[in-house]
């Protein structure tokens, strides 16, 4: 059984040298309703999907947390199945920290949101609000706006003319999409995070264009009254080498300004073997294509931009060893040079790049914890599958998150969480197979083992929800059937169907996000180290 510790305890930890991870295993709506602010998510439903890629040393220790329902103990039971050997769970959970006199945080990815406030605040980030942008481009002054989202969030939506540059990418290219240095460059995200340090990053990089970060995003020009663009995939080019040159320098120099480190191969070999002692996390930071096209073997993912905007979600485990990967150097240096801001001490840039690494490519694939010891599950074509619910011998339950169960998902199908099925059997028909289907198939066959004795017929639906649209069966939208209520995804302003719901979600957001700056004074917050120029 996991041990107990006390969240004055646990507080003290959190804010010592050693490593620790602490993770709320709550879907993720209930999470962001209320949590400490090192608290990282995971959720039960998808604790074996996450926490071997996330919390890879078997011996790191772990605080488990919830508010009191239960679900702590149920992942600090699995966890110790799976080999980690140093698991608690917070005593009394979230309400036990609160009555701590500690406080507890709203939304999601909050250190980084605070981060972006405290910088602002700091560092006097120059910014312009959607009125005073959309009189500069009236004015036919010459400028860029460059959007720091990643591509599948500009595509949602777009400032007009805006150049998607995600964030870790923003001094790398910025000198194919503003040579001359009379332009003003607009830095865009959302909301206020990913603006503020976008535009600090070429601010903090030294580029001799006047830089502003767009006040409240889309979000500030939306209830500004002003049209988005959708559905565009303008993005900025890779750097000639004149342009590569002149980043690496910047880059550079703002590495050297906020104290980041280097390592060579030699010592990350060494690191290596002391993985069974010190977590190890050796990050790419480039785009999806190029850690694609050829990777060190043993790295993960992790967009420079993103990297940043959500430290909770790639790095949960504090004063972890933290390795930066970029053959072209611009973007780790930049990337390192805000973990160390956020106040990560460990953390340094791979001299060398890929060189003289062991390297693959191809998709990747994160461990998946348990899944070779489950027990084999039959599986049904999605056309056997679709006769069998027409006949009412068979339920298909879609694993999906739930908003993507909500834009599309297979006719019949019904929404299911994972954790939530055992108790809601028998809302389904009586004595008809479940059939399930998932984004991954490691969840599919992980709910498979979860209802192995539940006295009906489990089955996996061949080739997923793609399968069944690719065989011609009808697809539909809506939640037109629900196993229980879901509370596996934080709703973003964009998130909601309803013009004044987005826009009353809107304001919500960036009052909250604004207020943050004030919130993590109090105790149970955190502090941020001011660098002087």
């Amino acid at each position: 059984m996991a041990k107990k510790i006390d969240a004055r305890t646990l507080q003290a930890r959190l804010q010592g040298d050693e490593e620790t991870a602490l993770i709320d295993v709550r879907e993720q709506a209930p999470y962001a309703a209320s949590h400490p602010i090192l608290a990282a998510n995971i959720p039960l439903a998808r604790l074996e999907l996450l926490a071997g890629e996330r919390i890879p040393r078997r011996s790191t220790p772990i605080v488990v947390e919830d508010a009191g329902e239960g679900l702590a103990e149920q992942a600090a039971a699995r966890l110790e199945a799976f080999g980690y050997t140093d698991v608690s769970v917070l005593d009394g959970g979230t309400p036990a920290w609160q009555a701590a006199g500690l406080e507890l945080f709203s939304g999601m990815h909050v250190p980084s949101k605070a981060f972006g406030e405290f910088v602002e605040h700091a560092y006097g980030t120059p910014s312009v609000s959607a009125e005073e942008l959309k009189s500069i481009m009236d004015s036919g002054r010459k400028l860029v706006v460059l959007d720091s989202r990643p591509m599948d969030e500009y595509r949602v939506m777009n400032i007009p003319t805006g150049i998607d540059v995600p964030g870790a990418e923003l001094v790398y290219r910025v000198g194919e999409v503003a040579p001359e240095p009379d332009t003003l460059v607009v830095v865009n995200c959302a909301g206020r995070t990913r603006s503020i340090i976008g535009a600090q990053s070429l601010i903090n990089a030294g580029i001799p264009n006047e830089v502003v970060a767009l006040r409240n995003g889309t979000m500030g020009w939306h209830l500004a009254g002003y049209g988005l663009e959708h559905g565009n995939e303008r993005a900025a080019p890779a750097p000639d080498d004149a342009a590569l040159s002149q980043a690496r320098a910047r880059s550079a120099a703002a590495a050297r300004r906020f104290g980041v480190g280097t390592v060579d191969a030699a010592t990350l070999d060494a690191w290596r073997a002391e993985r069974d002692r010190r977590t190890l996390a050796i990050l790419d930071v480039r785009t999806i294509e190029e850690f694609e096209a050829r990777r060190i073997a043993d790295s993960r993912h992790a967009p420079g931009g993103q990297l940043v905007q959500a430290t909770d979600l790639y790095l949960p485990v504090r004063n972890a060893r933290v390795v930066l990967v970029d053959d072209k150097r611009v973007r780790a240096d930049m990337t390192a040079s805000w973990l160390a801001q956020l106040g990560w001490k460990d953390v340094y840039v791979l001299e060398g790049g890929l060189d003289g690494q062991e390297t693959v490519s191809g998709r990747y694939a994160a461990p998946v914890l348990g899944i070779d010891a489950l027990p084999a599950c039959g599986s049904i074509a999605p056309a056997e599958a679709g006769r069998r619910m027409a006949a009412g011998s068979a339920v298909l339950l879609d694993l999906a998150r739930g908003l993507d169960y909500r834009d599309r998902h297979p006719e019949g199908a019904w929404w299911a969480c994972r954790t939530a099925i055992a108790e809601n059997l028998s809302k389904l028909p009586a004595g008809a197979a479940i059939v399930l289907t998932a984004p991954e198939t490691a969840l599919a066959r992980l709910t498979a083992a979860d209802l192995a004795g539940c006295g009906r017929e489990v089955l996996l639906l061949e080739g997923g929800a793609d399968a069944w649209a690719a065989a011609g069966l009808p697809m539909q939208s809506g939640m037109t059937a629900v196993l229980s209520e879901p509370q596996d995804t934080y709703l973003r302003p964009y998130d909601r169907k309803n013009r004044a719901e987005i826009e009353k979600a809107m304001n919500d957001y960036l009052t909250w996000e604004i207020a943050l700056v004030e919130q993590i004074k109090k105790a149970g917050g955190l502090s941020f180290r001011h660098f002087p120029a």
